[in-house]
């Protein structure tokens, strides 16, 4: 369950972790920390809140990048501090926690992880109480770190922490580094595959240095482009079939991602 951080500028860190590739982060200003995403259940998250104590003793606030269990269920070890998200997040949990809840205990008991299942049991969730739309900026004392919704992507309610005076982004599962850059796991019934290329173009015209991705490790804007490209594909690729110029299987093999990769993009709503 450890992780190992890795330092991406002065006082900007992401952590990385086996379990399910998870890359979460953190930004140290001179008066307060933000911890971006908190892992999936309370167990996780006191691990996390460990790490951070290691690195600064200064009060913390919490971003979610989207209301996924792997990014939003460790917060009550946090507790008290202010939880940001984008509005959409809020819902999302109020709605589907419970449901994935059971899910992910499924899953964990299914795969011999009966601790990871109890603990997703044990798991009080915790709702946002400060929200935004498009734009919000923190204060941490000489550093901002600004939370943006750069459009819909792997969900209706991404949002991503910019930390302008060092060109980082913390991009959550908007960008993810998997074997193949994308994973099946990037797409889900909550993506919008279609409108994923422009947000990628909103995260380039931020000019990056480093971009932290949701799952994997730090990646640069040219990662951005070239996968960018390969979203442009898949929507063509996409557009073909639906108009039945080519089969499933023929997408399959002019795409530049794995089958399984390819398959996961083209059946997004």
């Amino acid at each position: 369950m450890t992780g190992r951080w890795i330092e991406v500028a002065d006082g900007v860190h992401a952590r990385r972790y086996v379990e399910l590739d998870l890359t979460v982060g953190l930004v140290i200003g001179a008066e307060r920390c933000l911890v971006v995403d908190t892992r999936g259940d309370l167990d996780q998250g006191a691990e996390l809140a460990a790490a951070v104590r290691e690195l600064t003793s200064l009060p913390w606030s919490v971003v979610y990048t989207h209301a996924h269990f792997d990014h939003a269920w460790g917060t009550e070890r946090f507790q008290p501090c202010a939880v940001w998200a984008h509005e959409g997040c809020r819902a999302e949990l109020a709605e589907s926690a419970e449901d994935d809840r059971a899910k992910w205990i499924a899953y964990y008991r299914e795969q011999g992880k009966a601790d990871t299942a109890d603990a997703i049991a044990r798991t009080t969730f915790v709702v946002p109480d400060h929200l935004f739309t498009d734009r919000a900026e923190l204060d941490l004392g000489g550093r901002t770190a600004v939370l943006l919704h750069p459009g819909r992507a792997h969900t209706d309610h991404d949002a991503v922490v910019h930390v302008p005076d060092v060109d980082v982004l913390f991009a959550g599962d908007v960008v993810e580094n998997a074997e193949h850059g994308f994973s099946a796991f990037s797409f889900s019934g909550d993506s919008d595959l279609t409108a994923w290329p422009d947000t990628f173009d909103r995260l380039l015209e931020l000019r990056p240095r480093v971009v932290v991705p949701g799952h994997g490790d730090p990646v640069d804007a040219d990662f951005l482009r070239y996968h960018r490209h390969g979203l442009h594909e898949l929507i063509a690729l996409k557009a073909a079939m639906g108009r039945g110029e080519t089969t499933e299987a023929a997408a399959v093999a002019a795409s530049r991602y794995p089958g399984d990769v390819t398959l996961a993009a083209l059946a997004t709503p």
